[in-house]
């Protein structure tokens, strides 16, 4: 044998080797392809159901939301309206039953005075260096006595 036969030999062994590792790697290639569609297809057949369960809590929360917002426009014109009734009340009843009211004091206050079972009170007196001078009486100056 010569060295290029030699040479020959060693290309071919390598050459071999070479497409032997190629071969395990689109082999191995090929498999992670076909988890890879296999899970492509489960999560295909998962997200669809999901995808519309999604679609309708999403429809649902929208009409929940159409409903929330007609109640709110309903308390805010029920707000207004007891407003509006709250100010014609105050302005048709608040002044004369204020005025009741200050009638009403001033009668309990007269009447209750004058109890017929109790004494009249003696008016009040003030004592001036040895003299008593009733409160209704005016008091002269010291400078102009009689």
């Amino acid at each position: 044998m010569s060295g290029g036969e030699v040479a020959g030999i060693l290309v071919a062994v390598f050459w071999a080797i070479l497409v032997s590792f190629l071969a395990v790697a689109l082999a191995r290639l090929a498999q992670t392809l076909r988890a890879t569609t296999r899970l492509v297809a489960d999560v295909t057949e998962q997200a669809v159901p999901l995808l519309a369960d999604a679609s309708a809590a999403v429809r649902s929360a929208q009409t929940q939301i159409d409903r929330v917002d007609a109640i709110a426009s309903d308390v805010q014109e029920v707000t207004s309206n007891a407003s509006a009734l709250s100010t014609t009340v105050a302005s048709t009843f608040g002044g004369p039953l204020v005025k009741v009211a200050a009638f009403g004091y001033g009668v309990r206050r007269a009447l209750g005075g004058r109890k017929d079972d109790a004494p009249a009170r003696e008016p009040r007196r003030t004592v001036i260096v040895g003299r008593t001078v009733s409160r209704r009486e005016k008091r002269k100056p010291r400078g102009k006595r009689d």
